[in-house]
């Protein structure tokens, strides 16, 4: 009975959440920019994004309290914590950005709502601690981005090597009656999301699971730092091949999540292309190695002063070309490559330095569809393909008005409007919102023009 109340509870909070979301959404703001103005100043990044999805929805794995702190406060967690409310997770917050979570009393017939599903792609890694603990999980289709095509299959083919059936229908259904079972789990790509999803599935599935072709991103080591903390035995953090000790039980922990590489690497550039001068304060300085490199391609120079990132003021960017004068080129990848969600910014960067350079994103195709917005900004880039964009410059930009399709577009289309003649206005900033905590606010005190004002409403015909 007690258990009944207090999923009722919980289901009653999670439909407030989904209202207050589902508000949100419908609240429609635009950021307006002057530019020119430098950025300086001291930044203290926010926690990792894409670690604290992963991190949030491994409080499935036990029903112990789990402590999580450094939490970022942006729409994409929102939405995970509503989606975990509704199916029973006790969430509170001790702080602004730490979060209590307690599983000990989720709905073993749990459906996760589609309409929360939807909101974020994230939603898909409750699917590996449901099927690990309750040997069930009824996941509907994620959302997210749509910056191409993003496959479930590697998750799937994880989840079947460990024991477990799905069905693909209208939701994919996911059953291990007698539960899960220690396994080889081989990843026909290096799939971030769903090495997250195996490495929880396998932390609570006794015996020894090794995971070859595994991602090794710097949040999928976060995750399994956590999973340690938890009570899960793991070698190979950082490389592409995981072994994994599982557990009968894990217990509760606190957590710390690290600060985003993505975010860094934003705020490096921003600062790059208004000329500023920036500090950014506890960093992980390997996490930055690929994105230093490429940036300092671009002509972006930067240095370290311990874990924190100096950015030089005034800088005048030069595209540094191959030996023998060849074009140089961008290309992202999986870890330690130059991080894809770190494309759209590359290009941003790169209208403001002297020369030319072929961006190649391999990953995504629709990833650069934008760039016809930094085009009417005044930007000279050719589009070879939908993969790849030759960028040249400087060129002087000029404020236009854009709508933002996906997080790292906003982003990049924010350093354009920061560095561009004039004013600018960025429609749909939810979508910047989903990835980065108070941006407008983060901005203005490193001396940005920047104001978030509401949307006009469309006029009917």
């Amino acid at each position: 009975m007690a258990i009944t109340a207090a999923v009722n509870v919980h289901g009653t909070r999670a439909a407030l959440r989904r209202a207050q979301v589902g508000e949100q959404r419908e609240t429609m703001e635009k950021f307006v920019i002057e530019g020119g103005a430098p950025l300086s100043g001291t930044l203290v990044p926010a926690g990792n994004k894409n670690g604290a999805l992963p991190i949030l929805a491994s409080c499935l794995l036990t029903g112990e309290e789990v402590r999580v702190g450094n939490v970022p406060r942006i729409r994409d967690v929102d939405a995970m914590i509503a989606i975990l409310e509704s199916i029973g997770v006790r969430v509170s917050w001790s702080a602004r950005n730490d979060v209590v979570l307690c599983a000990s009393d989720i709905d073993p017939q749990a459906r996760i709502d589609p309409g929360l599903a939807e909101q974020i792609r994230a939603s898909f890694l409750l699917a590996g601690p449901l099927v690990a603990r309750l040997h069930r999980a009824v996941m509907p289709p994620p959302g997210g981005d749509v910056i191409g095509r993003r496959r479930l299959d590697p998750h799937l083919d994880a989840f079947r090597a460990l024991g477990a059936q799905a069905e693909c229908g209208g939701d994919i259904v996911l059953s291990a009656p007698t539960g899960l079972r220690a396994s080889e789990v081989f990843m026909d790509e290096p799939s971030v999301m769903a090495t997250e999803n195996a490495l929880m599935a396998a932390a609570l599935t006794p015996g020894r699971t090794v995971i070859r072709n595994a991602a090794c991103e710097p949040h999928v080591q976060d995750l399994a730092r956590m999973l340690k903390k938890m009570g899960a035995e793991i070698e190979g953090i950082g490389s592409n091949l995981i072994t994994v000790h599982g557990a009968r039980t894990l217990s509760g922990c606190e957590h710390e999540i690290a600060p985003d590489h993505i975010e860094i690497g934003s705020f490096i550039a921003l600062a790059g292309v208004t000329g500023g001068e920036l500090r950014i304060t506890d960093t992980v300085p390997e996490d930055l190695r690929m994105i230093r490199l490429v940036f300092e391609r671009i002509g972006l120079r930067t240095e370290l002063d311990g874990v924190d990132v100096l950015v030089p003021p005034g800088q005048h960017l030069v595209v540094q070309a191959d030996v023998g004068e060849y074009k140089s080129k961008v290309q992202d990848g999986p870890w330690p490559a130059f991080p894809a969600d770190l494309t759209s910014i590359a290009v941003a960067l790169a209208t403001q330095a002297e020369g030319s350079i072929l961006v190649h994103e391999w990953m995504f195709e629709n990833r650069l569809i934008f760039t016809d917005k930094l085009i009417v900004m005044g930007a000279d880039i050719v589009m070879c393909d939908p993969h790849r964009a030759i960028v040249t410059g400087p060129r002087r930009l000029r404020g236009a008005q854009v709508e933002s399709p996906d997080i790292r577009a906003g982003m990049a289309m924010l350093l354009a409007a920061l560095c561009a003649e004039g004013r600018s206005e960025i429609g749909n900033v939810r979508q910047i919102d989903r990835g980065y905590e108070r941006i407008d606010e983060r901005l203005q005190e490193l001396g940005a023009n920047i104001e978030r004002v509401p949307s006009e409403p469309e006029q009917e015909a």
